[in-house]
């Protein structure tokens, strides 16, 4: 079995490149995908407490048979929780449902600018990380402003930032903001929505090329362009294919022919709200 490259954090860690999210996953679900993603050789799952399904994570875990070695978990704080002192607890619950005694990774969920809480919540990170309690930290849904003002008013780097992003919403300038300082970029919703990316003709004729799916040539472009990616499926084949994109070696031709697909500059291509102005519990 093809084994996921690994990627090194600023702080030294190790994450596997190509990972399961479980985002709109119900609990009761989670287990056995979670299982059949085990099954087909992914190591990282990514999930977080505003999902729901942290617990049928955890019971997966429980009956992988997989060391905490062999694993690499992430979890995520929700807008709701932050805050230092309630971020404290809610990384401890996190944790309970999960099963682990301690975290690979974890992410301040939004950087919620209207809260203003995101310094104080990233230093309970940072808090978290000197007790050993997890291992690294990052954060989710940031702007390179409220990234900077963490890094300026803690002295510590994220060693991750996870974002939505796919050939049609690249993030060029976030991906070199994040090389500049020194931080991985991850890649969530990476195969877009509703199937428009997937049935591009530029992705089809790459597809063609590689004898691979166009979901397999989506990710192989993450991959190449150093993302960490973390496709979701409920469908086991679809699980397998996923991990298969492993497989594909991708030229330079092949990137460019994906890059020219960015939306960004015609002011299209996000799904998602902006962090920089996205207020919700």
């Amino acid at each position: 079995m093809t084994l996921s490259p690994t990627l090194t954090f600023n702080d030294g860690h190790t994450i596997p490149q190509l990972g399961y999210g479980v985002w709109q996953v119900e609990d009761g679900v989670a287990e056995k995908v979670v299982r059949q993603a085990f099954e087909a050789g992914f190591r990282h799952i990514d999930t977080a407490r505003i999902y729901g399904n942290e617990a049928g994570v955890g019971r997966a875990i429980a009956g992988s048979g997989l060391t905490p070695d062999e694993i690499f978990i992430t979890t995520k704080l929700w807008n709701a929780d932050q805050g230092y002192e309630p971020t404290l607890a809610a990384f401890e619950e996190s944790l309970d449902r999960l099963g682990l005694e301690k975290l690979d990774l974890y992410l301040i969920h939004w950087m919620q600018p209207q809260q203003d809480k995101y310094v104080d919540t990233w230093r309970a990170l940072i808090e978290l990380q000197k007790r050993g309690r997890v291992k690294s930290i990052g954060v989710s849904n940031f702007t390179a402003k409220g990234i900077q003002r963490l890094i300026d008013e803690t002295g510590v780097v994220p060693a991750i930032h996870q974002i939505e992003l796919h050939p049609y919403f690249s993030q060029q300038e976030l991906r070199d903001f994040g090389r500049e300082k020194g931080i991985l970029t991850q890649a969530w919703s990476p195969l877009g929505q509703g199937g428009a990316l997937l049935e591009d003709p530029a992705v089809a004729a790459v597809a063609a090329k590689h004898h691979a799916t166009p979901a397999q040539v989506v990710i192989a472009w993450h991959l190449a362009i150093g993302n960490v990616v973390i496709p979701k499926s409920v469908t086991e084949s679809r699980i397998q294919e996923n991990y298969a994109a492993l497989d594909i070696t991708f030229d330079e031709d092949d990137v460019q022919a994906i890059n020219r697909l960015d939306r960004t500059a015609a002011g299209g291509g996000r799904i998602g709200p902006d962090p920089a102005v996205s207020d919700f519990a």
